[in-house]
């Protein structure tokens, strides 16, 4: 072996995460109290959906840093009483005056503060779109966790206090947003400490008695949009109150005896459907134990993937992405004939020059099954919480391009590309499992990896989001667009790929934040056995 195996040392290891078997139920969050939040909406007889509700509600407040009311979402949700599967696509589209002309050529679109902000957030449109259609418990009892939390107080976390220090710069630009996230407006929270945002409690409240239209047609999308454009932003209240999440089906993909879907664009879920139908031509099984044959063949699927993504993805209304195509098993069988014959590197242009995600699932009692992926994009966003609201607006906008040529051009009213998607595994037609995870480039990697460890090496879902895990191109701010391979791996793999052609393989840290954070359900006929990924503040628990 190559690596120290993920069942050894699990006993003493306190950074090996704990599965946790459930009867009926299970949710899986990156922070314990958003798990806790959820797991109590599902004992109060809440459906997967509502438990999703208070889990994303309730990261906005407890994981600001990464996730956000003012941010996007990509739901999937399996609907066990009409057996449908849905994607829900909770993304913003860039504002009805918004164009490439409100920028220079010379300093490109704003990365941070209010011209970063030129696409409205759709995450709330996730909440109660979702909540309409498949929630049983009311709109103000599943946001009840978060108001608390914001209103009272919560202890901040590892992850929270750590990504306050690095970005204290950033907070202390904003004066809005140094009231809400800085001690006294100025020094950062630490661990432990008790952390409010009463103003991000009212914004919920409003969102918990009036629903979206409170949220898009209101006195918040007003107070957003004033304060953007006080601050020379491009957002209307009309580009708020046209807004709205879009239900449509879930890409899929034949995966051995099973099938594995994802959310369509401009969601990149293609890119692990892709590295899946590559990989299904592999013996993984036999590669257990020796990593090196599987992350080459693994890595230079990807970099098909990613070549794929940079030339194609993008928002269906505005081009033409051809996936019959691109998912088709010849297409896929092609590639794996020149996996050898590929230059080696990850594309020049990569999605994820920096990285903030959730992704949180759940199951319910009735066999609902809902995974939720949403981000700010950047960690922090834009950096600019909007005016009175308490609520940090994201910068994915700034993932357009100001090349009038380029297929991802900013144009108004448009869908930026997304790094988000999350999958579920299919079998019989009904989940066997729903799994996600956050990093940037790094998300359709660990996806892919973990859904081969389960259904092709016998992992359980714990010991597939705790094991060594690589990473090719960028994720959290790095500009390193070489193959990395975390802790626990052993500098015989690192030379042997790099005998493979493989260039800037280097070895990190155990259980890296590069590596992204995993969560996963697995659907027995009998039980439900839930991982959440110790490289977070995350916890798994269930019924």
């Amino acid at each position: 072996m190559n690596y120290s195996s993920d069942k050894i040392g699990r006993d003493t290891d306190p950074r090996y995460g704990r599965s946790y078997i459930a009867r009926n139920s299970a949710v899986a969050t990156p922070s314990n109290l958003a798990t806790i939040a959820a797991n109590q909406i599902l004992n109060k007889g809440g459906s997967a959906v509502d438990a999703m509700v208070a889990a994303n509600s309730v990261l906005s407040v407890v994981f600001p840093h990464m996730t956000g009311a003012g941010g996007d979402a990509f739901w999937l949700i399996y609907d066990a009483k009409t057996g449908k599967r849905h994607s829900l696509n909770a993304s913003g589209r860039s504002g009805s005056k918004v164009s490439k002309d409100c920028y220079s050529k010379e300093h490109g679109i704003d990365v941070r503060g209010p011209k970063s902000a030129n696409t409205v957030p759709g995450a709330v449109s996730g909440w109660t779109e979702a909540h309409r259609k498949l929630g049983k418990l009311p709109l103000s009892e599943c946001l009840q966790p978060a108001i608390d939390y914001a209103r009272n107080g919560f202890p901040v976390g590892d992850s929270l206090a750590k990504f306050s220090e690095i970005a204290i710069d950033l907070l202390r630009t904003y004066p809005t947003t140094a009231e809400t996230f800085l001690k006294n407006g100025v020094a950062p929270y630490m661990t432990g400490d008790i952390m409010r945002n009463p103003k991000f409690a009212n914004t919920l409240e409003s969102i918990a008695q009036g629903g979206s239209d409170a949220f898009y047609k209101g006195e918040i999308a007003s107070e957003i949009c004033s304060f953007l454009q006080d601050q020379g932003g491009f957002l209307t209240t009309e580009d708020f109150a046209n807004h709205q999440a879009d239900w449509g089906s879930p890409l899929e993909i034949d995966y051995r005896e099973w099938k594995v879907i994802a959310p369509p664009p401009n969601s990149a879920g293609f890119v692990t459907l892709q590295i899946l139908g590559m990989m299904e031509h592999m013996d993984i099984k036999n590669m257990a134990g020796d990593d090196s044959d599987l992350i080459d063949a693994f890595t230079r699927a990807t970099e098909f993937s990613f070549i794929d993504r940079d030339n194609y993805l993008d928002d269906p209304a505005f081009n033409e992405i051809p996936m019959d195509t691109l998912l088709s098993k010849d297409y896929l069988h092609d590639r794996v004939k020149k996996l050898h014959d590929s230059t080696l590197g990850p594309p020049e242009k990569g999605f994820a020059k920096k990285g903030d995600t959730t992704f949180s699932c759940a199951v319910d009692a009735e066999g609902n099954s809902v995974g939720v992926i949403q981000s700010l994009y950047w960690e922090w966003g834009s950096g600019l919480v909007a005016g009175g609201t308490g609520m940090l607006l994201q910068n994915r906008g700034t993932h357009f391009s100001l090349d009038p040529t380029s297929r991802d051009r900013l144009e108004p009213n448009k869908r930026p590309a997304h790094t988000l998607t999350c999958s579920m595994v299919m079998k019989d037609d009904k989940p066997e499992m729903v799994v996600g995870a956050m990093g940037g480039d790094g998300e359709p990697q660990t996806q892919a990896i973990i859904i081969m460890r389960v259904l092709d090496q016998g992992y359980s879902v714990q010991e597939a989001i705790d094991a060594p895990r690589w990473l090719l191109g960028r994720t959290w701010g790095d500009q390193i667009r070489g193959l990395r391979l975390e802790g626990r791996y052993d500098e015989s793999i690192a030379k042997r790929l790099q005998e493979l052609g493989h260039e800037n393989v280097e070895i990190i840290e155990n259980f890296s934040d590069l590596m992204g954070h995993a969560q996963a359900i697995r659907i027995w006929p009998d039980r439900l056995e839930a991982g959440a990924d110790p490289r977070a503040d995350g916890l798994a628990i269930g019924n």
